[in-house]
């Protein structure tokens, strides 16, 4: 397994990590999505563990936290072999305290979290989401102390735009805070808004990016190709509601392309979409989900090799799209603007 460092961070991780999004189906949108119960959990996170996956991605607000339960016992006895990655904000219950990034409500998110996953600290603690109405320090001093009492040991954000983590970055610098090393973002070959904002601010500032969704919520596993019947999965039964909507030529056309080049590096279709983000500027990590153990094995098979230059060249083309203002506008001065990809 290759290893990478975290952003600017000394903590290196494996370019594949586990999402448990699919643990517990404890409401309707995550039973979705899987509705993995504990003994599958349990067998899931040894396969991950005996193919060198020894990261492990959760969020409190999975299946209302029967995703870090599951995940927490599924480590337990087996915690030093471990990263874990988990998130804060999204709403945890009805109370107006009960979500957002508060230092009350952070304190007790923690909290709650290393209680469900039955340990002392949690290796990188997210943001899920930006909080506008909890001022940036009070966040940003929060997790400091979580650092400095030494219940995380590394903080990120996710979903952010550029300019929310770019305040909080500068916050960290003013006052000496923790600062976030790391984001968490969607990225896909289908979905490459990423590119336009936050890859050059990561670029710039020096933060590591873990992918989610690196499939496009399931589109690019092969099952979706240009005149095949739909077939059974998270999207037939509703577990992309919320993704981005992708049109189907856009998706056949992208798709079209993995077919050929799988077939050049007799590699599957999910292999190369996931080889290709791996090639990406600042991406350190992908999280993957993984139903059985031959997919597991399918999804190791997308590193310890390389699309060639040409390869690359031809997703890129075929992936790429007008993006929106001012991005558009400074493709017009490349001498200014130098583009980071494509």
């Amino acid at each position: 397994m290759e290893y990478r460092p975290l952003g600017r961070s000394g903590l290196k991780v494996p370019v594949l990590s586990f999402g448990t999004a699919t643990f517990g189906g404890g409401n309707d949108f995550f039973d979705k999505w899987g509705g993995v119960n504990q003994q599958a959990g349990n067998t899931q996170v040894d396969l991950c563990l005996d193919h060198g996956v020894n990261f492990f991605d959760t969020a409190d607000v999975y299946s209302d936290g029967l995703a870090e339960t599951i995940l927490g016992a599924a480590l337990k006895g087996k915690r030093a072999q471990a990263l874990i990655s988990t998130k804060a904000t999204f709403a945890m219950g009805d109370g107006p305290n009960e979500q957002g990034s508060s230092r009350y409500h952070l304190i007790r998110a923690a909290e709650a979290s290393l209680k469900r996953l039955q340990t002392d600290y949690i290796d990188i603690y997210f943001m899920h989401g930006f909080d506008a109405l909890t001022p940036v320090e009070e966040t940003l001093s929060a997790l400091d102390n979580l650092v400095t009492s030494g219940k995380v040991r590394y903080i990120g954000c996710s979903n952010f735009s550029g300019w929310h983590a770019m305040k909080a970055l500068a916050t960290s610098e003013k006052y000496g805070l923790a600062r976030y090393v790391v984001y968490q973002g969607y990225y896909s070959l289908i979905g490459r808004d990423y590119e336009e904002e936050i890859m050059p601010l990561c670029l710039d500032q020096g933060l590591g990016t873990m992918v989610w969704s690196p499939l496009g919520w399931g589109r690019l596993t092969g099952k979706i190709r240009r005149g095949a019947p739909d077939q059974s999965g998270r999207i037939r039964s509703g577990g992309a509601e919320g993704g981005p909507p992708v049109a189907d030529e856009f998706l056949y056309a992208v798709v079209d392309v993995l077919d050929a080049i799988a077939k050049e590096t007799e590699k599957t279709v999910t292999q190369v979409a996931l080889n290709w983000l791996l090639q990406r500027p600042t991406v350190c990590n992908l999280v993957l989900g993984a139903r059985t153990e031959e997919q597991l094995k399918q999804n190791l098979g997308a590193t310890g090799w390389k699309l060639s230059p040409d390869q690359i060249k031809r997703l890129d083309a075929v992936s790429e799209k007008v993006p929106v203002y001012p991005y558009w506008h400074q493709r017009d001065f490349p001498a200014l603007m130098p583009r980071v990809v494509g």
